[in-house]
């Protein structure tokens, strides 16, 4: 009998995603915001953009990823990344890249921003464009790119997967390599914002189970480090064939790839929106609480959300009685876009469950 406690997930907050602006240069077709240029009302001012450092400081010490928006877009953003670092917070930044020159490259290092990643959802000019909507946002990534490397930013490539690039992902893999990234994180793609102007364009389940199943396989053999985000299955996946496996694991478990939880909303990470609106995930537009009401931290232990994420109780469906949820969790945007439920099964997933 598993005892109620062990159903509860422990809470430490390890991971901020922070949307620091909604305004973007690009348009991307999968865009979870809709980012246009702008300006967006209600957005965060530095003096706020300092609390809210301070707040989260106060009480955990995550990594703190500085999104969009494109970053780059607010023009005290190396202040923002730097109060972060004073204050003892490893702070990351995810750009399109279009913006980067060799003075940006340079000001993101001396603000203490130790890794940048950088979107590529096509391995060369015509497939990235259509994707980013803007013609030269290829040249525009590769040329950011350059800049971080000269520089010695460490950067990671993050690529989106839809039916228009699954049978290019090799080629975007072999991409990530050949720039001299330090890590490739695949997204599966959650039609949210104008992401549900292309839901016709996400992967079956069985595409879903295949491609989890190759990225799987590569880590026997990458140079670099390689993760699965909004693709819980894939922790499922690993745990099942690491046991075929037995003690021979991908060259990617490794200290730098800390295997973690599939869906960490609620539990180890959460989203803050250009507003201070804190939500689950960047896809699972739930508000659990505004700070410009209430401190980050009150949100964090408190919003009954947070704590029915953390309750695995209360999962549902196939996912309620699945053996791998600890591990897994399915995907909550999935479940909440489909059903308007965050807590049923994720839709996506091929498995049968027997009993936990």
């Amino acid at each position: 009998m598993v005892s109620k406690q062990s159903l509860i997930l422990p809470h430490t907050l390890r991971m901020v995603a922070w949307e620091v602006t909604r305004g973007c240069n690009l348009s991307c077709v999968h865009c979870r915001a809709s980012s246009k240029y702008g300006p967006y009302e209600g957005e965060l001012d530095t003096a706020q953009c300092r609390k809210l450092i301070d707040d989260i400081a106060a009480f955990s010490s995550p990594v703190i990823i500085l999104t969009g928006g494109e970053p780059y877009f607010r023009e005290d953003i190396f202040e923002i990344a730097s109060y972060g670092t004073r204050k003892g917070l490893r702070m990351a930044l995810a750009t399109n890249g279009t913006l980067v020159t060799d003075e940006v490259a340079q000001k993101t290092i001396d603000a203490g921003v130790q890794r940048v990643s950088i979107s590529i959802d096509g391995p060369d000019a015509k497939s990235h464009d259509a994707f980013r909507g803007v013609p030269g946002a290829f040249e525009g990534a590769m040329a950011g790119i350059d800049a971080f490397r000269k520089a010695g930013m460490e950067f990671q490539i993050n690529t989106t997967i839809t039916r228009l690039n699954l049978d290019r992902m090799e080629e975007i893999f072999d991409l990530a390599v050949g720039l001299g990234a330090a890590a490739h994180h695949i997204f599966l793609l959650v039609p949210t914002g104008r992401g549900r102007e292309m839901a016709d364009q996400e992967i079956s389940p069985e595409e879903y189970e295949k491609t989890l199943g190759w990225f799987y396989e590569q880590g026997f053999t990458s140079p670099i480090q390689l993760k699965a985000t909004c693709a819980p299955q894939y922790y499922r996946i690993f745990h099942q064939r690491k046991k075929d496996r037995k003690h021979e694991l991908p060259v990617s478990d490794n200290p730098l790839h800390s295997m973690t939880r599939g869906c960490m909303g609620g539990s180890s990470f959460c989203f803050i929106s250009h507003t201070g609106q804190v939500q689950p995930c960047g896809f699972l537009e739930i508000d659990c609480g505004q700070i410009k009401e209430k401190g980050f931290e009150d949100i964090w232990n408190n919003s009954r959300i947070f704590n029915d994420l953390r309750d695995l109780g209360e999962y549902k469906g196939k996912c309620g009685i699945c053996e791998f949820l600890k591990v897994c969790g399915g995907c909550r945007a999935r479940a909440y876009e489909i059903s308007g439920d965050c807590l049923a099964e994720e839709p996506l997933c091929v498995y049968e469950p027997g009993r936990r």
